[in-house]
Order: structure tokens, then sequence, then C-alpha cells
């Protein structure tokens, strides 16, 4: 079996990079250090089209597969920009996925060609700090009223709610003790980002400060059924159908910039002349580089091995989680070697690489963790008992 991106797929790649090239270091230094969105990147991303390479094309997107997504993303966060850049898009691609499938096609001409356009951006509003991973025990209620329903709840992580126009929420509709099972009684709506009813509290954090990330708070938010993507109580099962593509997104996007860091470290290394030779001519260089670059390459082709069975309509589970587990860990150390590489140098931001291992945390622990993961392939491909 042959393993090599098609023409289009090359293209798609190349064409992206030209994008990437435009925006220096200098650039996104500036939007970590003031905590800016990075609009101008956003905009030329959504001027060339890419924002909907996974919409359908009738409503003018590129009708693509994830295979193609993760591509994208790939050179995205590969180019510099890391986390920064990767996440300021990423929502286009996986949190529409539920309306794409299960919305009405009056919901979808109405939601999806701005976005498509990059005329609105939207956020996800579903972990809640006091269930996590736990979605089933999720406390935001919506209750039914005339004309669609009244949300009142708080919700944690939500990125770019400081930038979006609209806001993805999962209510309960039905308690919890009233379901027969956990997972029903759920349900996804896809409304305006009202402020005067939505607090979106910002989040000071370790890394990716260019995209906002908060805490929400909701209070008595009316939302008319004209917004509820789907059936009442279907919410959770709606979510599902982008899991996958989420893990292998994040993960590929851990990928470039682990990618990206491991070059930096290597140009260093040939560079940097300490005792009368470059530093990268010592084995105690050489090896823990190399040894980043074979994670990172295995964990890229588990991703494309992933988002390949999930275009194809296959089982892609285990492929997807194992996918991002690998690559947060090889994206981590890839970065931690790349710090390491530069000595002191690696402590100061001038280099970019700090920036780059503070922003490889994050495909660690979201948008599931590594026990979660692991949990789920003991059960699932190793068949042994659940364990929580």
């Amino acid at each position: 079996m042959e393993i090599e991106l098609n023409e289009t797929q090359r293209e798609i790649e190349t064409s992206v990079r030209k994008i990437t090239q435009q925006f220096t270091d200098d650039y996104w230094h500036e939007c970590d250090e003031n905590s800016r969105f990075p609009e101008e990147f956003y905009r030329a991303m959504a001027d060339a089209g890419w924002l909907g390479i996974t919409m359908p094309e009738e409503l003018g997107g590129a009708g693509l597969g994830v295979t193609e997504a993760a591509i994208m993303m790939h050179t995205v966060a590969s180019g510099g920009g890391g986390q920064a850049a990767a996440s300021s898009i990423h929502i286009n691609l996986f949190g529409p996925h539920a309306i794409v499938v299960h919305g009405s096609p009056e919901q979808k001409k109405r939601w999806l060609t701005p976005l498509i356009k990059g005329e609105e951006k939207a956020c996800f509003g579903v972990t809640e700090p006091d269930a996590g991973l736990d979605t089933t025990s999720i406390k935001t209620f919506a209750k039914k009223v005339d004309g669609g329903y009244r949300i009142t709840g708080r919700k944690m992580w939500t990125s770019t709610g400081q930038e979006a126009h609209k806001i993805v929420i999962l209510a309960r509709t039905t308690p919890k003790s009233e379901c027969k099972r956990p997972t029903d009684g759920m349900t996804l709506f896809y409304s305006d980002l009202d402020r005067t009813k939505i607090e979106v509290r910002r989040i000071k954090k370790l890394g990716r400060n260019a995209v906002d990330s908060n805490a929400t708070f909701i209070d008595d938010y009316f939302v008319p059924e004209s917004d509820r993507i789907g059936d009442e109580g279907r919410g959770f099962y709606y979510l599902l159908d982008s899991l996958n593509p989420e893990r292998v997104l994040v993960g590929i996007e851990a990928i470039g910039i682990g990618r990206d860091a491991l070059n930096r470290a290597a140009k260093y290394a040939r560079d940097r002349v300490v005792f009368g030779r470059p530093i990268g001519k010592n084995q105690g260089i050489q090896h823990p580089l190399a040894e980043a670059w074979c994670s990172l390459e295995a964990a890229y082709w588990m991703c494309m091995r992933a988002a390949y069975l999930y275009d194809k309509g296959l089982p892609c589970g285990a492929e997807a989680n194992a996918a991002k587990f690998l690559s947060g860990r090889a994206s981590f150390d890839a970065t931690t070697k790349a710090v390491l590489t530069h000595g002191g140098m690696g402590y100061a931001r001038e280099f970019q690489v700090e920036r780059l291992f503070r922003e490889s945390m994050l495909p660690r622990i979201a948008p599931v963790t590594e026990q979660m993961i692991l949990n789920f392939i003991a059960e699932k491909v190793l068949d042994l008992p659940k364990s929580y």
C-alpha cells in the first residue's frame, strides 16, 4: 500500500503555506504578548475560502473530508502560529458539524454561510465546571416556554467567547434523574450570543493567549425553537458525530507545533557554535531531536489513518483517540527538547520555542484527557472491564 498525499491534498498544503508565510514570528509574538485575536490571519484564511473546507458546496464550502481538513490544520499549526493560528479557525471545522448533519436546510443556510464567509464567529458551550468530562452530569437547563426555551447555567473553557457572534449550547431539557439513560435528555442549540444574558469572563492561562478561553454564565437566556438543532433530547448523540474529527484535528495540530519546534531546534543546533564546533555535531544534541522526529512522524500517520477511516465511513474511534494521545505526547516531547537544545535562550521569548512549549501542553489535556483515552482503548479495543 502506497501512503502519500494526492494532488489535491498537496495543493491544499502549498496554498495554505503561502498564507502562513505572510505572518511572521513578530506577528504571533505580538498576538500572544497582548492576548490579541489574530484577526488578520483569520481574515486571510476566510478570504481564501479555507473556513469552509468541510462545509457543503451548495453553501459555498469545499465539501472536502476530515483528511483534507487535517492537512490544512497541520500546515496552519506548523507555520509559526501554533495554537493561536490553529484555534482561531478550529471551531469552523468541527463545531458546526451537528448543524451540517442534523440541521434543517433553512438552518444550514442561515448559520453556515456566514461562518464560511468569515462574517460570524462561533464558540462552543459544552464543558461545565462541576461536570468536566462527565458530560451527562451537566446542570445547564433549558426550560420549555412559549416559542422556545429559557436557558440558565454555566460553562467553562468557552474558546473565542470574546470574539464570537454565536454560541453552541448543550443543555438539559429533561433532568438526568428522569431519563432512561444518562445520555438522554440533552438538547443542542445554536443561537446569538446575547451578552445581556450571557456573561463571558476571560480566563488567564498558560498558553494560546491570542485565542481567549472563558467562564460563561448564562442567565435566563431565551432561545427560539428555531435555534434548536434537531430533536429535543438528542443533543448528546449529535455531539458524538464530531468527537472523532475533533480528536484527529487536535492531534495533527499538535504535530504541527512539534514539527515547527523541532525545525527551529535543528536550525539552532546547526548555527550555534560552542567550543569551536556547532552543537548539532554532538550526539547528545542529535539523538534527542532525531527521536522526536520519529515520534512525530508516527503520530502524524496515525492521525491520517484515523481521518481516512472517518472519511470512508469506517469505525475509527480507537484510531482517532490513539492519534490524539500519541500526537499530544510527541508534540510535548519535541517542544521540550527544542527548549533544551536552545539552552538558556530557549527560556527567552525571542526564539519562540518557549511559546510553542507552553502551547504543547494543551493537546495533552483537551478535549479529552490521556487517562480517558486509555480507558476507552482498554475497554473497547482490549475488551477489559470498564474501570469508571
